[in-house]
């Protein structure tokens, strides 16, 4: 860790002695980001009757904060070009603070609604410029070890957050579940000021036109993926899906005619930047996938109770915190697409070792398997974000990040959906354990679909490591 904050001749970024303070300004916010993503799941239920609410409407609480923020995260990172990714940041800490108190206070399940959907936006804005400012405050000999660190920092507010969740809804009562966020908010604000990189910007106009097709292409596909992923069909699913389409087409032409785009799509001609976003995208696919299956395959096909169920996915989130600094490290070292290739080979190889599970399998055997894919993971997700990052120019580093976070949404959203199409019908969990036997077909099969989709993501990985030495670092703009 002392290495993240030592100085050489020639480094660029911050001196080392204030890198530390703005390392937990970046953790602080997007821990917080990342917790109040999933910590709310478990509370709907209370959150329903304590406000009165139908389950159909509560759902919202939890939807208008994904929705929102995936269709904002491209917006923020190009804002974040034009004024600054420091203003960025102290805007989405403050939304997202404010949102987090009006969601503490409030009464009744519209005005939660929409303080949480102003959580999304505060949230996207964090985490649109996150990976932007660690580009700006490391060195480029530090990268990969901060996005490193990044990687940890992420991993590990998707792992708590179910129990802290529980353990707060247990003794507080579900207010708290936001409550916390507003001092922690206001004193990363405070250090923020003082700590982050100062930047202006490139100034000049904002794509707004960009921005509203870009949040209509790609709210249109999150809505469309979450009524395909209900039990039913929803006949609203094609139009959401054409929508979707239409506006991605528009945005793509306006992208091209406007001479300050949202998204330069030039930066789309570097190779190592384009295998490196996809690839992300096809593995964060892989890992929804997995994250949705793995709780059908423990309790429904193997009977395991829903403690033992998350018992049994620990050690995959563990392994990434282990993994990911190590990799990070790693690539500041080694070619950092070597590295992630790596790691997706051992990441599919755990996926179908996980695959080839039948209903009698002991503990044991379980563990290591998900311990093989959290491991696999973290040494691909690090490094990749490095080549990502590393492949554009400090000034396109906004863009970059945007994709990376876009990349993360939208991978893990049509992951559920795949899932959704798979065990579509009578949902696997609430089968008796005769009747689950019998499914354990469809279960397996999504699993062999992720294990497919990272095949096909360590391919395009390893496709572009030739690329690494041909294209110096930071063409892409």
């Amino acid at each position: 860790m002392s290495r993240l904050f030592s100085d050489e001749p020639g480094d660029d970024g911050l001196p080392g002695a204030e890198r530390r303070l703005a390392v937990v300004v970046l953790i602080v916010g997007t821990l917080m980001a990342v917790l109040d993503g999933s910590v709310v799941n478990i509370a709907l239920p209370t959150i329903a009757e304590e406000l009165g609410a139908p389950a159909s409407t509560t759902i919202w609480v939890a939807n208008a904060f994904r929705l929102v923020n995936a269709m904002s995260l491209l917006s923020f990172a190009a804002l974040g070009d034009v004024i600054g990714y420091r203003r960025v940041y102290l805007l989405g800490l403050g939304v997202f603070t404010t949102a987090s108190l009006g969601c503490a206070l409030a009464h009744a399940i519209t005005p939660l609604i929409v303080m949480r959907s102003l959580q999304g936006i505060g949230a996207a804005a964090i985490l649109s410029v996150g990976p932007a400012l660690y580009r700006n405050i490391f060195p480029v000999r530090l990268l990969g070890s901060a996005l490193g660190l990044s990687a940890l920092v992420v991993a590990s507010g998707m792992t708590a957050g179910p129990s802290l969740g529980g353990g707060i809804l247990a003794v507080l009562g579900w207010p708290w579940l936001f409550a916390f966020n507003v001092p922690l908010g206001l004193t990363a604000m405070l250090l923020a000021h003082r700590a982050l990189p100062v930047g202006t910007g490139r100034g000049g106009r904002f794509d707004v036109a960009g921005a509203v097709l870009s949040a209509v292409a790609l709210g249109g596909f999150v809505l469309a993926v979450d009524r395909l992923s209900g039990q039913n069909r929803d006949p609203a699913v094609i139009p959401l899906f054409a929508a979707s389409l239409i506006a991605a087409a528009a945005f793509v032409v306006w992208q091209r005619r406007n001479p300050r785009p949202l998204v330069p799509l030039d930066i789309f001609g570097s190779p190592r930047f384009s295998m490196a976003a996809l690839t992300s995208f096809l593995a964060f696919t892989a890992q929804g996938i997995s994250f949705i299956t793995l709780p059908f395959l423990f309790q429904s096909v193997q009977g395991y109770s829903p403690f033992m169920s998350a018992v049994l996915f620990t050690p995959w989130p563990v392994t990434i915190i282990g993994a990911g600094p190590i990799a990070g490290r790693l690539s500041d070292r080694l070619n950092p697409g070597l590295i992630s290739t790596s790691g997706l080979v051992l990441f599919c190889l755990g996926l179908a070792s996980l695959a080839l599970l039948g209903p009698e399998a002991a503990v044991p055997d379980i563990l290591w398997r998900t311990a093989l894919c959290g491991v696999g993971y973290g040494f691909f997700q690090a490094p990749n974000n490095h080549e990502l990052l590393g492949s554009v120019s400090r000034a396109r580093s906004g863009t970059a990040s945007g994709v990376l976070a876009s990349a993360r949404t939208f991978g893990q959203s049509l992951g559920a959906a795949l899932v959704a199409i798979v065990l579509a019908g009578e949902a696997t969990a609430r089968l008796s354990p005769e009747a689950a036997a019998a499914q354990i077909e469809p279960v397996h099969l999504a699993l062999w679909i992720g294990c497919g989709i990272a095949a096909a993501a360590g391919v395009m990985s390893a496709a572009r490591i030739r690329h690494a030495a041909a294209e110096p670092a930071g063409t892409a703009g």
